[in-house]
Order: structure tokens, then sequence, then C-alpha cells
């Protein structure tokens, strides 16, 4: 984006209402392009959002096929559906997908698709990098399943540990398809996360000041400073592994004067605030999404937006939770254990705040209610047992025994894939102009729930009764085969229930029936445009005076009212504006550039450049940073379009 100076022409914004010409103006302007070409180049935040929610949902679709073919070879005690290298193999793969490709993706892909949209905006800040960020997963994507493909998935767990991930231990090309391509993904979330906070802090409609934020805006951007804090400390350390492994540094191999530990410090510095990252944006669409089927705003909105914020602030304290048995001093480890406690109190805040909204509404039990509410029901659940490890004695009991499991997943999936399942309900109407079918939601809202909780509610007990994680069999004396085989039916009828949600989606894409602007009588400012929302979102900059701009009128909370029907037109060009980052004032009128391929381009090149370095193949790795180089120059190569070669931009 570049700022147009004052003074010039287009920098005096014209002030006028919505009208069938001037949108038919601005679609002329905003419209991508048709055909292969366009769809490549396009860098409306509307459809990288539903690139990024499609891809997710397919991965999570990989993902959880792999979860099943482990909970067969565990059904039972002393099988051998899978040899243990398939078992390794498959666990690290699932993990690996489900929290790097699926859980952070989907988030952004729903916060790209919505936040311009719940701020007033017409784009996100930065649109090339918000493509960019796009194909840049995809390409990450690509590159760890081709490892897998081949049979060099990862092996050594998702939170590969060393030294069983250093080459002596681990020949192959397993850890290195991970270690690269783990770097490769840190560069799409990088990327991502500055967008993002640019965007909330530039790309606002007039009046929507802080305070006035849906915290689904809080959750991300929240998050979104967390990733760039975090990521590269794991970028880092899977670089020096892949040093390690390849050139022979010796950051990790103790026999050299290595640290193992120091792996286990980079990747948890980054592992548990990417916790916190993956299901606080999650807790956001709960929190904005709860109160319209309880027809009354969220109760103690300010309370929750700080205790999202103060939980990511205590997030960065507390990575050591995961190394208490790891031999540290006993300092260190009443410090993290007291701030793994201390986190479950702004946590808390949202619950009871979302059980005060269920209390003084008036719920309308729809599909996406049930998803939003039994999430916290699930989130306590996940809650208390994150306590139970955060104390020092219990984790020394715990560590490394399905007790854990059984937590990560009423986390990861209590947290994150129910609220987006409810969000998609929500929402879908919004993105399609299509409804969801209720009954078959409510179908595969019961399945899903009961299914969850009969496959991840006895693990706790297998856990307590001394099953490690991490084993591919066990023996029949231990008594655990009818608890391990109702673990597996449980996973099997959540995979139905999840099944159930897909057919649904697309089923309704085909013949759902068709909605309004505000199916749901939501009151914040996505709602105020058509479904599915026209390239440009708002034909007219809206003036925001309230968190709910669409309910003013019944909540009767102040005699001003926002004006969504008249405002600034920005019809001379790919315009936008830019206003001040606490109230949201005006400042500048922004050329936003046009699409372009050059993101894609940047992606292919650097996917070649990756397989070159894994490959050690000199002439491809030539070619790929060679061609990144060029994609670069084009990049940023100057634009009068843009007045970038104007001497100033005001």
């Amino acid at each position: 984006m570049t700022a147009v100076a004052p003074g010039k022409p287009r920098a005096v914004p014209e002030v006028g209402r919505d009208t069938p010409e001037l949108r038919a103006r601005l679609q002329a302007i905003w419209e991508s392009r048709r055909g292969l070409l366009g769809w490549l180049s396009s860098v409306d935040h509307k459809e990288i959002g539903l690139r990024y929610i499609v891809t997710s949902f397919v991965l999570l679709v990989i993902g959880g096929v792999e979860a099943l073919a482990l909970r067969l070879q565990l059904a039972g005690p002393d099988l051998s559906l899978l040899t243990p290298e398939q078992y390794n193999i498959l666990f690290s793969t699932h993990g690996m997908t489900m929290i790097f490709l699926y859980a952070s993706p989907i988030l952004s892909g729903f916060s790209n698709y919505l936040w311009p949209l719940m701020l007033g905006g017409r784009d996100m800040a930065f649109p090339r990098l918000n493509a960019l960020s796009y194909w840049i997963y995809l390409a990450a994507a690509v590159f760890l399943y081709t490892g897998f493909l081949v049979g060099a998935g990862p092996n050594d767990g998702w939170f590969n540990y060393v030294p069983y991930g250093e080459l002596q231990y681990n020949p192959g090309l397993n850890q290195d398809y991970y270690a690269l391509g783990m770097v490769l993904l840190g560069l799409s979330t990088t990327v991502g996360a500055a967008n993002f906070i640019v965007t909330l802090l530039r790309m606002r409609a007039p009046g929507m000041s802080i305070n006035n934020l849906p915290i689904l805006v809080w959750g991300t951007m929240t998050a979104s400073v967390a990733n760039l804090i975090v990521v590269p400390a794991v970028s880092l350390a899977f670089f020096m592994l892949w040093l390690d492994r390849q050139f022979g540094t010796q950051f990790f191999q103790p026999q050299a004067g290595g640290q193992p530990l120091l792996w286990q410090h980079l990747f948890w510095m980054f592992g548990h605030p990417w916790v916190y990252a993956i299901v606080l944006p999650a807790m956001g669409m709960v929190s904005d999404g709860l109160p319209i089927f309880c027809r009354r705003p969220l109760v103690g909105y300010t309370a929750v937006a700080l205790g999202t914020v103060a939980t990511m602030l205590l997030g960065f304290g507390v990575w050591v939770h995961h190394m208490f048995a790891t031999g540290l001093p006993g300092l260190s480890l009443s410090f993290f254990s007291a701030a793994s406690i201390l986190i479950a109190v702004p946590s808390a805040i949202a619950v009871f705040a979302w059980i005060a909204t269920i209390w003084l509404g008036r719920p309308v039990v729809t599909t996406a209610f049930l998803f939003f509410a039994s999430m916290i029901v699930l989130f306590v659940i996940g809650g208390v047992s994150g306590v139970m490890t955060g104390s020092v004695p219990v984790d020394w009991q715990l560590t490394d025994t399905y007790f854990v499991v059984a937590h990560l997943h009423y986390v990861l999936i209590g947290i994150n894939v129910f609220p987006v399942v409810g969000a998609t309900y929500l929402w879908f109407p919004k993105m399609t102009g299509r409804l969801l079918d209720e009954r078959l939601g409510k179908w595969s809202f019961w399945t899903m729930f009961l299914g969850f909780n009969l496959g991840f509610l006895p693990m706790h007990l297998v856990g307590l009764w001394g099953m490690p994680r991490r084993v591919y069999t066990y023996p029949a004396e231990l008594g655990l085969g009818p608890t391990n085989l109702i673990i597996s039916i449980g996973s099997f009828v959540f995979a139905v229930g999840v099944l159930l949600f897909f057919v649904n989606i697309v089923a309704s894409l085909r013949s759902g029936a068709r909605c309004g602007d505000n199916p749901w009588d939501g009151p914040s400012l996505e709602w105020a445009t058509s479904s599915p929302p026209p390239p440009y979102n708002f034909a007219v900059v809206p003036t925001i005076v309230s968190r709910h701009p669409l309910w003013e009128d019944r909540l009767q909370e102040r005699d001003e009212r926002s004006n969504l029907g008249e405002g600034m037109l920005l019809d001379q060009g790919k315009l936008a504006l830019a206003t001040s980052s606490l109230d949201a004032e005006p400042l500048r009128i922004l050329e936003m550039p046009e699409d372009t391929i050059i993101p894609f381009l940047l992606s292919v090149s650097l996917l070649l450049l990756f397989f070159g370095l894994l490959l050690k193949n000199v002439p491809l790795t030539l070619i790929g940073g060679i061609a990144g180089a060029l994609s670069l120059v084009g990049w940023f190569w100057p634009r009068l379009g843009l007045l970038e070669r104007e001497a100033a931009h005001g």
C-alpha cells in the first residue's frame, strides 16, 4: 500500500451515499480477473481467506485419517498392523499436520476473510504479502508431505527431540524434510502475523476504536504479536538441527559440547505460546458468535479483551512447563510451575463471561450455538488437566503418559476444532450466500461431541494407569486393551461426525437455502454487507460509534448512531482509508496494489530453493535462488500507478 499525499486530487475524499452506480464503479475497480491467471494473481483477502480455510480442512482430513490408522494399531494389545517405523512416521506426521498445518492456518483463514469486513476496511494492509503468506504455507505443506509420500516423513515426533533427531541416530532425509519445511512454514507465519498487526493499527473504519474491536480481532492480534516473537526461535532451532545433520555443526550433540536441552528450550519457547496462538482466535470466535445466539452483548467485554492479552503475556513464561522431568534446578521449576497455574486466571475470565452471557441471554439453540457452548465444557476439562500438569509433583507422575495426550487433545480439538466448526456454521452464509443444513448440523454436532468424549476422556484413565505415550503397541498383561478399544471406537465415531460436517458443506454449497445479508441478526459490521460480500466490501466507508453498529437501535446505549449508508466514496482508483491506531481517526488515503502473480512465483521459487537445499543439488538451488531474487526485483520495482516515484508521500 502507498499513502497518497494530502492535497493530491485523489487525497480529497468525496462523501456520498451508497448507490447502484457507485457499486458498479467499485466492482470494476476491485474485481479480480477471471481465469487461471486471475486466480493465481488475486490478492483479495476473501479469496485468500477461503483458500486458507479449504487447504486447512483438507489437511485436517489427512491428519484425521492418520489418527484413525494409529487408533486401529492401538485398538488391542500386541497388534502389528503398523511396524514401529510406520507408527513413528504416522504419529509424527499426524502431530505436524494438526498443529502446524491445520490449527493455525485455519484461524488465519477465518481472520483473513473476516477482519476487513469486521473492521470496515476494503482489504488487509498488505494484500501482496497476504497472498505470499498463503502461497508459502501451501508450498511448505507440499514440501513436508513430499517427504511423507516418498517414505521420509518426520519420525521423531512433532516436537522432534534431539539427539534422536541427529544424523547418527536418524539417517535418511526424514528430519531434513521436517527441519527445512518448518523453516519455510515459519516464513509464511511471520509475514502473515506482520500483516495482521499493521491491518489492525491502520485499516479500521473511522470510529472503530480499540474499545470497539470484536474479540476475534483481539485474539488474532494477540496471537500475531506472539508469532512474531516466538516463530524465529523454532525456525532457528530447526535450521541449527539441519546444520548439525548436513554440515557437521554440533549445536545439539553432547559428545562434542553441544546442548540437547537447548533444543527443548528453543522449541518450547515457541511451542507453548503457539498453543495460545491457536486457541485465542478460536476463543474470539466463541466470544463473538455466542452473543448472537443469546440475543445480547457479551458479558464483560473489557475483561475478556484484557484476559486475552494477559493469557498470551503469561504464555511467554511457561515453556519450562514441558521440561519439568529434564532435571532443571528447583527454583526454575517453582517459578514456571507458578506461572503455569497462574495462567488459568485470565483464561477463566472468558469462561465465566460465556456462561453469564448464556445465563442472561435468550439462547437460540442452533448448530453453531451447540458447538460454541460445548466448547466451554471441553475448555474446562482441558484447562483443569493443564493446571494439574502445571504442578511439578503431578507432572512427574504424568509426563510421557496418555494423560498428556488426553489433555493435548481437549485443548486442541476442544478449543480449536469445535469453535472452528461452530464458526463455519455461523459465517458460511456470509461467505456463500447459503445456509448450512441445521438438521444435518445437529447430527454432526452430537456425533462429534459424543465420539470425542468417548475417545479422549478414557485417555486420562489409561494415562493414570501408566500407559506411556509414543509407543506403537502394549502387552496384554497390562489390562489396557478394553479401554483402548473404547478409545478407538470413540475416535471413529468422532470421525463420522466430522464426515457429516463436510457432507453438509458440500451439499449446502450445491443446494443450501439461500439467505439474506444478516441471517442470524448479528451486530457487527460484516453482517451489514451482502452475502457473499462484493470485492470492495463496503460501497462507502462506514463511520462507527459503538461496538454493535447493527444493534444500536435495540440496545439504546447512546444517542449517536453509526453511519453505514453514507461516507467516503473512494471510487477514483483502488483506494482504502488509513486511520489512527487507537481512536481510528482518518489519516491517509492509500493506493492499494493491483492483483499480481509475483507472490505465487516467489513461493514457487522458494519451494525450488528448499528442495535444492534438501537434496544438496546446486543447480536446483541456484535456479530457486535466482528466480526468487528476480521475483523480489519485480515486487519492489517502483510503479507510477502507486506514486512510488514521488518525492514525498505525506
